[in-house]
């Protein structure tokens, strides 16, 4: 048994197995998220797989969604290669109970996931193709509270910081600042509004979020590297 599109031919091997399995037709939901996202998620870590994915899940098994989430990952690049690529995007969700039972769940609500950088060119322009689709209603992050710091302990920025400000949208190094530049391929493409949600579990999360982005943003407006209006 492995968990791949071919492994799980086999459904009923799975099941004997105790395994719980999806009940929605896979491929049209991933072929109809990558025509009409709705989804994009951050973070690409083992609690992005057991949260929001399996609730995602939920919500195909019961008919209330019909496309998934696209995955990017912005700093940890081994991630996508060696857990979601080689599985075909599918992950697990094992939960031990307090009786001592355990509950065992193909998690397939991810439609695909690829590295969110613009050295990988064709990944980075499906992210810019994703962001400018006004299908698109969400993007979320699990970055960790580190992801969203621009500045040291002594409150001087970065110099990858300081770096980004200065190239502007189209030479990203920080993750924010490539999250940014996704941003405003939308406002170019009039792609509507988004809605940015930090999952992180730390104090203040969205203001983190927000506050990076407008930082970003700013400096690139004041140094004329992006359109007035952006901000």
């Amino acid at each position: 048994m492995k968990l791949t599109n071919i492994g799980l031919q086999n459904r009923e091997a799975w099941i004997q197995k105790g395994y719980k399995l999806f009940n929605y037709d896979r491929q049209a939901m991933i072929a109809q998220t990558k025509e009409q996202p709705s989804w994009v998620h951050f973070g690409a870590g083992n609690i992005f797989r057991v949260f929001p994915a399996a609730l995602q899940q939920q919500l195909l098994n019961e008919g209330l969604s019909k496309t998934g989430i696209i995955v990017g990952e912005g700093f940890d690049y081994q991630i996508i290669d060696k857990v979601y690529a080689k599985h075909d995007n599918l992950t697990l969700m094992v939960t031990l109970k307090s009786d001592g039972s355990i509950d065992k769940e193909v998690i397939a609500s991810v439609a695909c996931a690829y590295k969110c950088d613009q050295q990988f060119k064709e990944e980075w322009n499906f992210f810019c193709d994703t962001f400018k689709k006004p299908s698109l209603q969400m993007v979320s992050f699990t970055i960790t509270e580190k992801g969203y710091s621009l500045k040291a302990g002594n409150g001087d920025f970065y110099p990858t910081v300081i770096e980004d400000f200065a190239q502007g949208p189209a030479h990203c190094t920080m993750f924010l600042s490539k999250l940014t530049a996704l941003l405003y391929e939308r406002f170019l493409a009039n792609g509507g509004n988004l809605t940015l949600v930090s999952m992180d579990n730390c104090s203040h999360n969205g203001e983190k979020l927000s506050d990076a982005v407008f930082t970003i943003a700013e400096k690139w407006e004041a140094n004329s590297l992006v359109e007035r209006g952006f901000v």
